[in-house]
């Protein structure tokens, strides 16, 4: 068996918004985290790494990542296996039921 296969992330334009939504502190953990996690095996499901049925339009991601303290942030994105590439949608975080992405709130 060879090494894992390395899959190129590629963020999408508005990901630059949902950035501005959270505290500049946490944009490198959320960089380092995101590579560490999805540039191998990202359509592995994990502990922390789910498949999505139901995402809010216009966020049609396949998978979600939960990441930092008490799995506070997500990364929603989608794989193409052919590629080689995670297509990363959407960056949010998640205070009890709330999801915020950007300036919008999915939940409650």
């Amino acid at each position: 068996m060879g090494p894992a296969q390395r899959f190129a992330l590629v963020f999408a334009p508005e990901i630059v918004l949902d950035l501005r939504a959270i505290e500049r502190k946490y944009h490198s953990l959320l960089r380092r985290e995101i590579a560490a996690q999805l540039r191998s095996a990202p359509a592995v499901e994990t502990r922390n790494r789910k498949p999505l049925v139901d995402l809010p339009e216009p966020y049609d991601a396949q998978w979600e990542l939960r990441l930092g303290a008490k799995n506070r942030f997500r990364v929603f994105y989608e794989v193409d296996d052919e590629a080689l590439v995670v297509n990363v949608l959407a960056i949010g975080v998640k205070d009890q039921d709330v999801l915020r992405i950007g300036r919008e709130e999915f939940g409650r």
